[in-house]
């Protein structure tokens, strides 16, 4: 007599079969390489995936010596990206990803400086924190780091480069720096530093009473610092506001929008469009100061990004004067993916426009001229005593009208 299996046991028969050949799937997917050519061809994806497999696996198989296959990818990776001709875009591998995340941090460990990057690769050193390690090694406003540890930053993307420089506090580091065509090496201790990001003053120009506003970095919550410390300086007395963006290397877009948003009452501040995202208008947030209140925006070359959204905002919008020199000119934001392997990838993926539809950049990733300020103005660094950027800046802000 032939024996018939229930409907249940067809059915758990048929649910395990398909199990089995879904995990068999998977596992060949993710081991292509062990498979004959036809099968892997079958199971290994598009003809891209199975090229860059198949390069890898040779070099693996029959280079002279022993390679790393993660570092393979890496390279790979980075080759990738840097074929984009894109200076803002980059790969990081699992490591320098580790340290990137901490760059943001204001409280970090490091020597105690706030930089400017260059296209080409070396750092420019925008300011230096006071007490701080970099301080005791003398170092200056205008210094260039060429070199971390005896590898030359050409080439690398600020974010990497700015990596090295940090790590464990008590540990050194050794910066090649060069002053005045110079070149000189020199370790310096790594310790805990805390960067103020916003620091206010009254100044006094002439008889006149003005509130001074540095701000150096566009962190998390930073743009209600900014405000509070407005309001506290116009409750002490102050006929206008100035606010120094030089160095300000920018920061976070919503920061950006909120700080604007302190001088401007309403409208749009910025936009975004990008090939991937939909047109998006940033608009003010409310909460602004008086109209009547008279302010000027300090930058210079070192102004960049999220800093010049503010600059561009309130030029566009008639309510500041800009003082300084061109601004750094990145009319492009980044977005950060992380990959499978620990690294990420940091692509841009959009371009801003200010209110007028202009671009701060070059419309691209090619860098543009920046903002030009309507009173040319520069710091001489050798002039230690005196600030004739500042000075032009309260010159300015008196001769606004109120």
């Amino acid at each position: 007599m032939t024996r018939r299996f229930p409907r249940i046991g067809r059915a758990l028969a048929v649910a395990l079969g398909a199990l089995a050949v879904l995990l068999l799937g998977i596992y060949l997917g993710g081991h292509p390489s062990g498979l004959p050519g036809p099968i892997r061809d079958a199971f290994a994806g598009n003809d891209d995936t199975r090229l860059m497999q198949q390069a890898v696996d040779t070099i693996d198989r029959i280079y002279y010596r022993k390679v790393s296959r993660s570092q393979l990818v890496d390279r790979g990776i980075e080759g990738a990206v840097a074929s984009l001709g894109d200076q803002f875009s980059h790969y990081f591998d699992p490591t320098t990803y580790k340290r990137f995340e901490q760059v943001t941090n204001p409280s970090f460990s490091g020597i105690g400086v706030t930089v400017r990057p260059d296209p080409s690769g070396p750092l420019t050193i925008e300011s230096v924190i006071a007490g701080t390690p970099a301080a005791r090694a003398g170092l200056r406003r205008g210094d260039r780091i060429v070199a971390v540890e005896g590898r030359s930053l050409a080439g690398r993307p600020s974010s990497a480069s700015i990596a090295l420089i940090k790590g464990q506090p008590g540990t050194k580091v050794t910066l090649t720096i060069e002053r005045h065509g110079r070149r000189t090496t020199q370790a310096i201790e790594r310790a805990r530093v805390t960067q103020p990001v916003v620091a206010g003053r009254i100044v006094r120009w002439r008889g006149k009473r003005y509130g001074d506003v540095i701000y150096t970095s566009f962190t998390q919550g930073s743009a209600g610092q900014v405000h509070a410390t407005v309001e506290r300086l116009l409750s002490a007395g102050a006929d206008g506001i100035l606010l120094d963006l030089r160095g300000n290397g920018g920061g976070l877009l919503d920061e950006a929008v909120g700080v604007a948003s302190i001088f401007l009452p309403d409208g749009t501040i910025v936009s975004t469009d990008g090939r991937a995202r939909a047109r998006h208008v940033y608009t003010a947030t409310g909460g602004a100061i008086p109209g009547k209140v008279p302010v000027v925006v300090l930058v210079d070359r070192g102004t960049a990004s999220s800093a010049e959204i503010v600059t561009g905002a309130l030029q566009d919008r008639r309510r500041a004067e800009v003082v300084g020199t061109n601004t750094y000119g990145k009319g492009v934001f980044q977005e950060i993916r992380e990959l499978p392997n620990g690294g990420a990838l940091d692509l841009t993926v959009g371009q801003y426009f200010l209110p007028s539809g202009r671009n701060i950049g070059g419309r691209g990733v090619a860098e543009g001229r920046g903002i030009a300020p309507d009173v040319r103005a520069s710091d001489n660094p050798d002039t230690t005593r005196r600030d004739e950027a500042l000075d032009a800046a309260l010159r300015q802000l008196a001769a606004e009208p109120r």
